[in-house]
């Protein structure tokens, strides 16, 4: 692999608008990824370990110019799901936990790469995206009223969590809460006068000068203690066996998928966007070296951030260097200034959390999807319900399934047509109902997707049911093989077997325009079941072949 691409070549001339952007992800990333330690349960530290190693060693490693690494709401809330029970959370043994994950989910992303399996990203389709999103986002955000409400809290489950707040209600603490809306209001105003200004930023800041000033720990929990220096390089320290390994796997794989889909999307995006080209193999191995750097630094799984991408390109950012300004504020910070974190209230990290899984909440594409495609809503309204009610882990896993049976299921039954000559010799399409003729004794039937054995069954019905009802007879049958670019087994078995019975009713089996892939294949030998002469490589060859049968 080619290691610089995301930054070089440096043009000296942006370097100054690099370090603005750096500057820029530092001041509202840093409040985001501290909060995320409270939905993986992990110490505060360690988000900000998220933005030192890993985001350094993508930089260096990975393709994209644009892709920001780091800490993500998904995938700490599928690491939280998963190590229910395995582990005391916020422990030793659970931050260890979370750190063989890391190795895991590395080891995942660089077995990709070597396997060629980068194309495992286009099996989450934005629909489900859009449904576990915004399942986590419900999730997210109903987890942290306990904590913006100063309650105790309770429960595991979404629906749990909101039943226990309720019935605490009476015990609320007017300083936490007090403390959350005016996090909340700072925050949101300072989005709506401008999403350059970091409101969390102020908010975080306010907050602890306000706690340090007004004494507001003898009223309501502080974080307390945040260690500084940098952290210690060293292998997670955990006893692991192999049933350890067999109940983390599918939580290192869930959170796989998501890195794999979610960093892919992002990057393509964004490589589009300025024309610019991207290996999404070295992005693998950039992933995979990220989350090595994570396991190796005491802190969770990392992964590509669609939001920290856009604050980093809203900045005018444009390469990996602005990531390597970022780092360095993080160095920084974790050197000379972790002390006055130790006044932060609890309750403003709850409100920064939850404000973070509302923006995950996208009604908006729920509504789109419903109106152009009602099928792919109730997939990702499952998806969501899946993920609110059963998990984050299991989410992921529908989320993948109802994908390929959504994919499966159009390939199943195609809409297939039968084609004619239109105004001007141009062929239009027909339903399959309309029995139109290309020419009298002659259909042309263009199946539209690739022949398999799910749709083998519907090719042989409505073959057979034409030619059944075909007025006049016909004489021959044409399909169009435009759009079939794979026979599988019982797809040419099926063909066979139409050959014969058209044989026998005295119709002539001919296929036009076949891709080279499937002209081609010895397995089938198309050629051989229909006859060396019964290919055409338009439609007009057709009419012109049956023409001259009348004269």
């Amino acid at each position: 692999m080619q290691a610089l691409q995301g930054i070089l070549p440096i043009d000296v001339k942006r370097i100054p608008a690099e370090l603005i952007a750096g500057l820029t992800l530092a001041s509202l990333a840093i409040p985001e990824v501290m909060g995320y330690t409270k939905i993986s349960g992990t110490p505060v530290i360690t988000g900000l370990y998220t933005m030192l190693v890993p985001m350094v060693m993508f930089g260096l490693f990975g393709s994209s110019r644009h892709l920001v690494v780091g800490a993500d709401s998904a995938t700490a809330a599928i690491l939280a799901s998963g190590l229910v029970g395995l582990a005391a959370t916020g422990s030793e043994h659970y931050l260890a936990l979370a750190g063989v994950l890391a190795f895991m989910v590395a080891a995942f992303l660089i077995l990709a790469r070597l396997v060629g399996l980068g194309f495992m990203a286009d099996f989450l389709s934005r629909t489900v995206l859009v449904g576990f999103l915004t399942g986590v986002g419900i999730q997210v955000a109903a987890g942290q009223i306990s904590g913006m409400l100063g309650l105790k809290g309770g429960g595991h489950g979404t629906f749990q969590k909101i039943v226990s707040d309720l019935q605490q209600l009476n015990e609320v603490n007017g300083y936490a809460l007090a403390t959350s809306v005016a996090v909340l209001m700072v925050m949101i105003g300072a989005r709506k006068l401008s999403k350059k200004i970091p409101g969390a930023l102020i908010a975080v800041f306010g907050a602890i000068l306000a706690s340090w000033g007004l004494d507001l720990g003898t009223h309501m929990h502080l974080l307390g203690n945040v260690p500084s220096g940098l952290p210690q390089i060293s292998l997670p320290w955990v006893d692991v066996h192999w049933d350890t390994i067999v109940q983390l796997l599918p939580t290192a794989f869930a959170m796989f998928v998501v890195v794999l889909a979610q960093s892919a999307a992002t990057s393509r995006a964004y490589a589009a966007r300025y024309n610019e080209e991207f290996s999404e193999n070295n992005d693998l191995v950039g992933l995979g070296l990220a989350n090595i750097g994570a396991a190796m630094t005491g802190t969770f799984v990392v992964n590509g951030s669609p939001t920290k991408t856009q604050m980093v390109d809203s900045a005018g950012g444009r390469s990996q260097l602005s990531l390597l300004f970022t780092a360095a504020i993080v160095l920084l910070v974790l050197l000379f200034f972790t002390a006055p974190l130790a006044y932060m209230p609890e309750a403003v990290l709850s409100a920064v959390v939850f404000l973070i899984g509302i923006d995950l909440i996208d009604l908006k594409g729920l509504k789109k999807i419903y109106h152009q495609r009602r099928s792919e809503f109730w997939v990702a309204v499952i998806t969501l319900l899946m993920v609110v009610f059963v998990g984050v882990e299991q989410g992921i896993v529908v989320a993948i399934v109802l994908s390929l049976i959504d994919h499966t299921r159009r390939g199943y039954h195609p809409t297939n047509l039968l084609l004619a000559p239109g105004a001007g010799g141009i062929f239009q399409p027909n339903t399959l109902e309309s029995q139109v003729q290309a020419e009298p004794g002659l259909v042309i039937y263009r199946f539209t997707h690739s022949m398999y054995f799910a749709n083998s069954q519907q090719l042989s019905q409505e073959v057979t049911t034409l030619v059944n009802q075909a007025e006049p007879p016909l004489r021959w049958f044409c399909i169009d093989a435009s759009s079939v670019d794979d026979i599988d087994y019982s797809a040419a078995e099926t063909l066979r077997a139409l050959c014969q019975t058209l044989k026998e009713k005295d119709v002539r089996l001919v296929v036009a325009q076949p891709m080279v892939s499937v002209r081609n294949d010895s397995h089938y030998d198309l050629l051989k079941m229909i006859g060396e002469d019964a290919s055409f490589e338009t439609l007009n060859d057709v009419l012109k072949a049956y023409g001259s049968l009348e004269k």
